[in-house]
């Protein structure tokens, strides 16, 4: 007989329905979002427009990837990075997964168009549909460079943000666009060395698979040096000050750091460690954003105390 899961059904959990979510993925996501929206305005984001959109996000974010899990439920039971699962493991069955992605993301509608406009929702949904379907129904199994192209879903967030203050889409939000859409092969490429084993054996064309491992690694140094000069856009269009070009320049130094490394040490640790520090590179560069936005209130604040 046919069953939704690949052992038996035990009763779901509310966890279960958490780690559909990928909270560690659409937290990140969510903080982007955030900054865009703080960038936008020169003052503080009203908490009418803040607290909606934040919500309307994350539950958009939250609602592809438990499509996500949906859609790839076997493959996530052939790889060890991912049989973990909540349906592979049988805590959650296809049809409640589907069901609660169905449920947030409705959610996540409502908030933006009755609370929002119109356009972030618009956004948002095109976003979802991008990477729940396009990327991991399509593009993922379709060409190696599925991450370049997929990633402008996951390189949204912050314009999603930005439109969600403003109502349209500035040049500045898509230099954030850019910074993401750059980041994101050198960020995935590092762990699908690490992880190209389970790649392998799952059938997907990554791109360790499909042109080898050095290939990789210098794509990733490649995309790396696009991503520097990404990064100094801001300061070029003077959107960012000087904190923001000091921050910026000792983040990249550090990336820069790894890629070179990559090149030489072939140790599949190094590639994990470099996609760990490329999460904390965007978190502290978006970090970096924010405080250049604000530093001369801040400053002014400091020097009055």
């Amino acid at each position: 007989m046919a069953t939704d899961t690949l052992v038996p059904a035990a009763r779901a959990h509310w966890r279960d329905y958490a780690e559909l979510c990928k909270p560690r993925v659409v937290g990140l996501i969510v903080f982007t979002a955030i900054i865009g929206m703080f960038l936008a305005t020169p003052g503080m984001v009203p908490l009418g427009v803040l607290v909606p959109a934040t919500l309307g996000i994350g539950l958009a974010a939250a609602s592809a990837a438990a499509i996500n899990h949906v859609a790839e439920h076997r493959i996530d039971a052939l790889m060890a990075r991912t049989r973990r699962r909540p349906l592979p493991q049988g805590g959650l069955n296809r049809r409640q997964a589907f069901a609660f992605a169905m449920l947030i993301g409705g959610l996540s509608m409502y908030l933006l168009i009755a609370f929002v406009n119109v356009l972030t929702a618009v956004l948002t949904f095109a976003s979802l549909i991008g990477y729940a379907v396009v990327y991991t129904m399509y593009l993922k199994y379709a060409t190696p460079q599925n991450i370049v192209i997929g990633g402008a879903a996951g390189a949204a967030p912050p314009v999603l943000g930005w439109t969600a203050v403003t109502g349209q889409v500035d040049p500045h939000a898509l230099l954030l666009f850019l910074i993401i859409f750059a980041w994101t092969p050198p960020h995935f490429w590092a762990l699908a060395i690490y992880r190209r084993d389970d790649y392998a054996k799952a059938e997907i064309p990554m791109l360790p698979i499909t042109h080898g491992v050095d290939y990789t690694r210098l794509q990733i140094l490649l995309y790396t040096l696009i991503l520097v000069v990404a990064t100094l856009l801001p300061y070029a269009t003077y959107m960012s000050g000087a904190v923001y070009l000091v921050g910026a320049l000792l983040l990249d130094a550090g990336f820069l750091y790894y890629a070179v490394r990559m090149q030489y040490d072939h140790d599949d640790a190094l590639a994990m460690r470099t996609f760990r520090y490329s999460i904390i590179y965007l978190t502290l560069l978006f970090g970096v954003f924010f405080l250049d936005h604000y530093w001369s209130r801040l400053a002014g604040l400091i020097s009055g105390a």
